[in-house]
């Protein structure tokens, strides 16, 4: 029963269903393809469209590594790619489809060569990120969500900086505040339709 994948589920049996997405991030016009069974498929997600308005994106002289963190068909790792040219983008995901799309779209914004799709298990130990970029899958639940995030977090360079968007109804308050238990530095620089831009740094 295909009805219950989830976009965290490795691999998606519903229907492919590709279709392009269109958004403007940082005065650049995007098109990118998705498909169903990964994470908003039908449309670049709001929440991720705050992160992209409301987040500083990466300096066109940022050498990177970056992190996209669970990023579905890549919106985020696309746009982190086009504003740091001279970057490695890491876009991971547990989902295969997701990874699939997401190389599909980084041929699209001249960026094949420089964004590393990966499943998490994939990316090297020693690989540190100067940015951690996420619109965390908060519905695989709050154990989930935390195990993720200090799995990744603590891979932030010294002086490198997360960002996270969180749905306030979706707990991003609570979030913060676990965050900041754990002995992160945590503002929340922006809220803009319901959502919480973190800025996570140690």
């Amino acid at each position: 029963m295909t009805t219950g994948d989830h976009y965290f589920t490795a691999q998606p049996g519903t229907a492919p269903d590709r279709r392009e997405i269109e958004f403007s991030a940082a005065g650049r016009d995007y098109s990118l393809v998705s498909a169903g069974g990964v994470f908003s498929a039908a449309r670049l997600d709001p929440g991720t469209a705050v992160l992209l308005r409301k987040a500083d994106l990466p300096a066109p002289g940022s050498s990177g590594p970056l992190l996209d963190l669970g990023c579905g068909y890549g919106p985020i790792a696309c746009v982190l790619a086009s504003e740091a040219p001279d970057a490695t983008v890491w876009a991971v995901d547990v989902n295969e489809r997701a990874r699939e799309l997401t190389g599909e779209n980084a041929v699209r914004v001249g960026a094949a060569g420089r964004i590393r799709v990966a499943a998490p298990d994939e990316v090297p130990d020693d690989v540190t990120f100067a940015e951690i970029w996420s619109n965390p899958p908060i519905r695989i639940g709050k154990a989930e969500l935390h195990t993720m995030l200090t799995r990744w977090l603590p891979r932030l360079t010294p002086d490198g900086v997360g960002w996270l968007v969180v749905g306030r109804h979706l707990g991003g308050d609570s979030l913060h505040r676990w965050l900041t238990e754990q002995g992160w530095q945590v503002e929340r620089p922006a809220s803009q339709k319901g959502y919480r831009v973190l800025r996570i740094t140690r």
